[in-house]
C-alpha cells in the first residue's frame, strides 16, 4: 500500500490539475471527443435490452468532431465580455465571421478599424474588454504610448491576440510581439494547406492535447503565412506544412498571449477545417478565466460595470 501511495498522490495531482470550470464543456483539452449513445442490443437469448456505448463523436466534412458541445467554451458562457480589436489589415476583411462565432460563445465585438485611437481612448476601451486582439498591417500605426497601454492591460492579466501575416504586412504584430514576448515574425511562406495533429516535436501539425486545439484535430494554416521566430516563453502551437512555426502561446504568471503568423485564416477560406472552433477556443482561453474565475473583467482594472461595447467603427 505504501507503494502504492506516490501513484496515487500523482495521479488526484493530474486530475486536480485538469481544468473543470463551468465556462468550459466537458471536452475540454480534447482532439478527439467521445460520445456516449444508448443502444438498443439484442441478447442471446432473443431478449433486449439497453446499453450505454462510448464511441468517438461524429465529423464533420473536414475531420474534426462536429456539435458546438465539442468547441472549448459552453455557448453563450461568455455573455456580457467583449474582445476589443485593432484591426489595421482590411482588405476583403470585414471581421464579420469571427464576430458571428464569437457571439455563439457570448462575446461581444469592439473594433477601431484602419486607424489607432489615441493611448488615453484605447485604455479607456480596454476598461470594457477581457482581451484585445491586433491585426496588423504592413504600416506601423502603433506609438510607444499604445504599446505602453497594451503591455499594461497584458501585465494585468487580460488576453491579447496578436496577428500578422506574410511580409510585410506584421509591423505592428512584431512592436507588440517584442515588447510583451521578446520575439517577432518573419518571412513569407506559401501555405493554403489543411495540417492534422503534430506527430513530434517540430513537424507539421496542431499541438495535442492542449485548451486551444479541444475538438480539433484538423486545421487550415492560412495562404501566405509567416515564421514565428523561436523563444523559450512560447509554446508552439501551429506548425505549418512547411514545418515552420505559425503560431504559439504565452501562458506564464497568469498573463496570456498568442502570437500568430497567419491572419488569412480569419476571413479567406472561413468553411475550411476546423477555423471557426479554432477562433472560439482562443477568445475563451484568453478570458483566463482559470485566473479570474467568473470576474473576468477585474473591477479594479475597469472602475465601471460590465458594459455592452460602442456601436462598430
Amino acid at each position: 500500500m505504501r507503494a502504492l501511495r506516490p501513484l496515487l498522490c500523482c495521479i488526484a495531482f493530474v486530475l486536480s490539475s485538469t481544468p473543470a470550470l463551468a465556462q468550459y464543456n466537458k471536452v475540454a483539452g480534447e482532439n478527439a471527443p467521445m460520445e456516449r449513445v444508448r443502444k438498443e442490443v439484442t441478447r442471446d437469448d432473443g431478449t433486449k435490452e439497453v446499453r450505454d456505448e462510448v464511441r468517438p463523436a461524429a465529423r464533420d466534412g473536414f475531420g474534426n468532431a462536429g456539435g458546438n458541445q465539442n468547441d472549448l467554451a459552453v455557448d453563450g458562457a461568455f455573455d456580457g465580455q467583449t474582445v476589443a480589436v485593432l484591426q489595421f489589415y482590411t482588405m476583403d476583411f470585414d471581421f464579420s465571421l469571427p464576430k458571428a462565432a464569437l457571439k455563439e460563445k457570448g462575446f461581444s465585438v469592439y473594433r477601431w478599424v484602419n486607424s489607432a485611437p489615441s493611448p488615453q481612448e484605447l485604455r479607456k476601451g480596454l476598461q470594457k474588454a477581457c482581451q484585445l486582439w491586433i491585426i496588423s498591417d504592413s504600416t506601423r500605426r502603433l506609438t510607444p504610448e499604445h504599446v505602453k497601454v497594451i503591455k499594461e492591460f497584458f501585465d494585468a492579466g487580460h488576453g491579447v491576440y496578436i496577428w500578422g501575416d506574410n511580409e510585410p504586412y506584421y509591423a505592428d504584430a512584431n512592436v507588440v510581439g517584442e515588447a510583451l514576448l521578446g520575439t517577432s515574425m518573419q518571412g513569407n511562406v506559401i501555405g493554403d494547406q489543411t495540417v492534422g495533429l503534430r506527430k513530434d516535436g517540430a513537424g507539421p501539425g496542431l499541438l495535442r492535447r492542449h485548451l486551444l486545439t479541444t475538438g480539433l484535430e484538423y486545421l487550415y494554416e492560412g495562404i501566405t503565412i509567416a515564421t514565428i521566430q523561436p523563444n523559450p516563453q512560447l509554446t508552439p502551437l501551429l506548425h505549418g506544412s512547411a514545418g515552420n512555426m505559425v503560431a504559439a502561446f504565452y501562458d506564464n504568471g497568469g498573463k496570456r498571449a498568442i502570437f500568430d503568423g497567419g491572419f488569412t485564416r480569419l476571413y479567406n477560406k472561413w468553411d475550411t477545417a476546423g477555423t471557426a472552433r479554432y477562433v472560439k477556443n482562443a477568445a475563451a482561453w484568453l478570458t483566463n478565466v482559470e485566473r479570474f474565475g467568473d470576474a473576468v473583467v477585474r473591477a479594479d482594472l475597469r472602475n465601471t460595470p460590465a458594459q455592452k461595447p460602442a456601436p462598430k467603427q
